[in-house]
């Protein structure tokens, strides 16, 4: 039986939780309108953002890309948050090892589907939530299918793959969140292309102005109103401006954090660290360091490397983070999956509502200091394509060239195999390369063994 049959059964298999057919179509969408009986379920949390953005979560349909403890956390605050629809991915087989921090399978579901696995769990949580399952060879497959989809979520994977699914969110105009856990530690990646919120604030006597406040961020309309209290109320309308995961991946730290000694050393020491990780994983064939010495010599040269790059003091990345970092690889802690997924969903649900700051655009969560802040990861997108060809495509060297091209013009061309990057048709060797993780297996030393699904 070839691939393509693999995954056609795949995807036909159970069809009492709306799975998706061969021909991948996607999710029906819920009736408009929300209920009474909706409007006292989720009573609490409309007193929090009103109706007005329970009834848009109502008619959220979300792709989830990975299965884990960190998807388990995401699903659960998505499902009961109440939106509309939910289609979950991950075509890992369920082992024993995932009881460790996966509260959504049990010891039946060893042996099979870990997407197929969590179905039960999740739908108890929330009933009137429409579940549904898909595979990510298919979605690659046909990238146009993300825009099927209200926002991607992506946990887990390899920057290739990540950066992959972000080029085909820009195209279909979808949000995009990436984030993975490795033990004590962990990120969160936001990517809204542009998005629009709205503030509601007591008017002040200093005057909202109009225009750009940061370099991500402007003002673009201002109404007020003035309460039963005799209180003026301003509504700030904003728009913030996004980058993609590949070039946030090299972009430099904002000038407040780069014009202070003080502000470097408060920079987390686990961002060049998974930057470095990143950077390893596109070295090698292996998707985490071994404990062998050349693998460790490896990392730590590029961790060095890229905290270089990011003008940190050399201080701050000490001996003792390198190893605990290399220690919590490949593991997962049920306390820092919770922390990842309840921000990550949170940021989903005030996205979806229109209310709020938006995360922008890159969470470290560094669990030695039980901290996470934010990091603005930001590149002018008019210095990206400053050096662009005729369609539009960055012309770049190969290898690390073959992402960062992504996410301007023709880039979903480039990811699919159809365009060429200038250093030698960069497109078409990434997605062998995304084929490759989308099928592989981690073995306990963090390398990578090849199997097609079944």
């Amino acid at each position: 039986m070839d691939a393509s049959s693999n995954l056609q059964n795949r995807n036909s298999r159970s069809s009492g939780h709306g799975l998706l057919d061969g021909n991948m179509t996607a999710p029906p969408m819920p009736p408009s309108g929300i209920s009474a009986d909706e409007i006292a379920l989720y009573d609490r949390q409309i007193r929090l953002w009103g109706v007005q953005a329970q009834e848009r979560l109502r008619s959220a349909n979300i792709l989830l890309i990975g299965m884990k403890a960190l998807g388990n956390e995401i699903a659960k605050n998505l499902v009961l948050a109440g939106i509309g629809s939910l289609t979950i991915v991950d075509d890992d087989v369920v082992t024993e090892d995932d009881f460790g921090a996966q509260f959504v399978i049990s010891e039946e579901s060893v042996g099979r589907m870990r997407s197929q696995a969590a179905l039960p769990y999740v739908q108890k949580l929330n009933p009137r939530v429409s579940l549904h399952l898909a595979n990510l060879p298919s979605l690659l497959a046909e990238p146009a299918f993300f825009g099927a989809y209200s926002l991607v979520i992506a946990t887990d994977l390899p920057l290739s793959v990540l950066t992959t699914i972000n080029i085909a969110c820009r195209v279909q105009g979808k949000p995009f969140y990436a984030s993975s856990s490795f033990g004590l530690y962990g990120f969160i990646f936001a990517d809204l292309i542009q998005h629009t919120f709205v503030i509601s604030r007591e008017k002040s006597n200093i005057e909202t102005k109009l225009g750009l406040q940061t370099p991500t961020q402007s003002i673009i309309n201002v109404t007020t109103s003035r309460g039963s209290d005799g209180k003026t109320t301003e509504q700030v309308t904003k728009l913030e401006t996004y980058t993609p995961i590949n070039l946030a991946n090299t972009s430099p730290l904002t000038a407040w954090h780069l014009a202070s000694q003080r502000r470097k050393f408060m920079v987390s020491p686990i961002l060049s660290c998974i930057r470095a990780l990143w950077e390893y994983q596109s070295q090698t064939d292996n998707l985490f360091p071994s404990h062998s010495h050349a693998d460790i010599k490896l990392f730590t040269t590029l961790a060095g490397e890229k905290h270089k790059e990011l003008q940190l003091p050399t201080e701050t990345l000490r001996a003792d983070v390198l190893r605990s970092f290399l220690g919590n690889l490949g593991s997962e802690l049920s306390p820092v999956c919770a922390f990842l997924g309840g921000q990550l969903a949170q940021d989903v649900i005030n996205v979806i509502g229109g209310k709020e700051q938006p995360i922008q655009n890159f969470v470290v969560f560094d669990g030695d200091d039980t901290k996470g802040p934010v990091y603005a990861l930001h590149t002018d997108m008019a210095q990206a394509l400053a050096g662009a060809d005729g369609n539009g495509v960055p012309m770049i060297s190969a290898g690390a060239g073959d992402m960062m091209g992504m996410g301007m013009g023709m880039g979903m061309a480039m990811a699919m195999g159809m365009g060429g990057v200038n250093g030698g048709g960069g497109g078409g060797a990434l997605m062998r390369d995304v084929n490759r993780a989308v099928h592989s297996r981690t073995t306990s030393n963090g390398s990578i063994h090849m199997s097609m699904p079944v």
